[in-house]
């Protein structure tokens, strides 16, 4: 059942995918970082274009991962659209206040 949600067909695969999803967590981490950075201070610390084009490049590779049906890179792409999205949230309250 596990394999068929994963779209593979044996454990050589399937430890693939483990390694895949760690690396997908430490490509996050660095944005998890950065995040939480940008919480804490209440505005981004990273230039506008940044974001953009994270959330341009995150679009496409999740269009990608989706057709390719690969889980590790719509867990990935999807849980840093989010953030992209929080952090211009972020920049634009800011200028609003300012």
């Amino acid at each position: 059942m596990v394999f068929e949600a994963l779209k593979i067909d044996h454990w050589g695969e399937f430890w693939w995918i483990v390694v895949g999803l760690l690396g997908q967590a430490m490509f996050t981490g660095r944005f998890l970082v950065q995040w939480l950075a940008s919480e804490k201070a209440r505005k981004s610390v990273v230039p506008v274009a940044f974001w953009w084009f994270s959330i341009g490049g995150g679009l496409i590779l999740l269009l990608y991962a989706l057709y390719r049906h690969d889980p590790v890179f719509v867990i990935g792409q999807a849980t840093g659209l989010f953030i992209y999205l929080r952090n211009l949230w972020l920049i634009r309250a800011e200028r609003r206040a300012g």
